[in-house]
């Protein structure tokens, strides 16, 4: 372990995937807090309740599908390991036809899928309507969002994190000048918030096709459009992967649903401080995502490559840098908290609510980092039912936790998110552990 981690190559390999993929992340939960920045400075509570609930039942529906950035991220760097050039031209047009499959299915049955989502809310009826119409607004950017994930996941599986980041930031500089102009410049309110990010997601979808040109033509591919036979080959091994990623996905978004919910029951001042901590929770995710991104790239190369060596020092390298940013995030909240609030919402009882419950956000980057970093093992692995099973334990824990401390609130909300967290990298460890002294992951 010494010796990898003086490896100042090893080094560079990890920061060359994660830095650009966490300073692109970090512009996704800015993009949030703006959106709850501007929102928030609104003369009522319920505009930022409803952009929350709103934008949370969104990221339910597109995140239930992450798996297509996920599944494409671990079988393009298997393949990028294996330099199976063939097998990275099907698995772009592959998931590019899944998502379109997918988004075509939710803009057909939309209206539906709002009525259920929103049917279990219990959020007070001025915080249901802005969130029902930042919805209905914002499902028409499926196409694009979902292509997005594929194109996301095949870049980073052939180990290019530079463009995924100016993808990411080029995008998002575009949806926040769009919010400021419609919601600040012309009052469109939540309406102006989710016309931004619709069409940040299309503006997206088009620099994303010419980077993907761009790193095909790099790494001399085949063609992307091919015969049916061709892109239907392989498709159960797809199918198998993406099946189980889902599950996960779904055990994921239940319990990040439910504490959305669950808090706008408590009122409207609970869901909006909910709404500017859960925007600190993202930064954390995306944040340790870029080397959870990392971890996936590295290692789905690795077993590619067949290499013990390389798949040991992606985990031993890793694993210290996210070390260190977790700590770091862990300081920021600790002793940057209030002035952060403050920057986002104006509104004295949602600062002092969200005061409250902020030291549940400073424990929360140390707990959590295990939890990214071994999901980036289990996706560059390819292993979805072993991902599934640890966070169908990790559900069970979270509302287990819930239940017993719900007479405290929110707080039973917030200590709920925290052993669910918790409970994911203990589950994935365990499991790692055991397959790594078997041998499994190179088999």
């Amino acid at each position: 372990m010494l010796q990898a981690l003086k490896n100042l190559s090893l080094h560079r390999q990890v920061l060359a995937l994660a830095i650009p993929m966490v300073l692109s992340n970090i512009t996704i939960p800015l993009l949030g807090l703006i959106d709850a920045a501007v929102i928030g400075h609104l003369e009522h509570a319920w505009y930022l309740g409803g952009v929350a609930v709103g934008g949370t039942m969104i990221s339910v529906t597109f995140w239930l599908l992450g798996f297509l950035r996920m599944g494409t991220t671990g079988l393009s760097a298997q393949a990028y390991g294996a330099e199976n050039k063939m097998l990275l031209s099907q698995t772009f047009s592959q998931g590019i036809f899944l998502a379109l499959c997918f988004s075509f299915i939710l803009l057909i049955f939309h209206q539906p899928l709002s009525y259920a989502i929103f049917s279990f809310s219990d959020a007070a009826p001025e915080v249901k309507l802005y969130a029902e119409q930042y919805f209905s607004i914002r499902i028409w950017s499926a196409p694009a969002a979902l292509s997005n994930l594929v194109i996301m996941g095949w870049l980073l599986g052939t180990q290019n994190a530079r463009y995924p980041m100016w993808l990411v930031i080029i995008t998002n500089s575009i949806n926040i000048i769009l919010d400021l102009l419609f919601v600040v410049g012309f009052n469109w309110k939540v309406e102006g918030a989710a016309f931004a990010s619709v069409i940040a997601d299309y503006s997206a979808f088009v620099i994303g096709l010419f980077f993907v040109l761009k790193q095909s033509k790099k790494l001399e591919l085949p063609r992307f459009i091919m015969p049916i036979a061709d892109l239907l080959s392989g498709f159960k091994r797809l199918f198998k992967l993406n099946r189980d990623i889902f599950l996960r996905s779904l055990c994921l978004q239940a319990c990040f649903t439910f504490m959305t919910f669950q808090g706008a029951s408590l009122g409207v001042d609970i869901v909006a401080a909910n709404a500017v901590l859960m925007s600190f929770l993202m930064m954390i995710s995306y944040g340790m995502d870029g080397f959870a991104y990392a971890m996936e790239a590295m290692v789905g190369k690795a077993i590619g490559a067949k290499s013990k060596s390389q798949l040991s020092d992606s985990l031993i390298g890793t694993t210290f840098w996210s070390f260190i940013i977790s700590l770091i995030l862990s300081l920021v909240f600790g002793f940057g908290g209030y002035q952060l609030i403050s920057m986002i919402s104006s509104i004295e009882a949602v600062q002092q609510t969200a005061l409250i419950y902020l030291p549940w956000l400073v424990a929360m980057p140390l707990v959590s980092m295990w939890c990214f970093l071994l999901d980036g093992i289990f996706v560059g692995a390819t292993k979805g039912s072993e991902m599934r099973n640890s966070m169908f334990i990790a559900m069970l824990t979270f509302f287990t936790t819930w239940w017993f401390m719900q007479d405290y609130g929110n707080h039973a909300l917030w200590a709920a998110m925290l052993s669910f967290m918790a409970m994911r990298g203990i589950s994935l460890a365990i499991t790692f552990s055991i397959q790594w002294k078997k041998a499994i992951f190179l088999s």
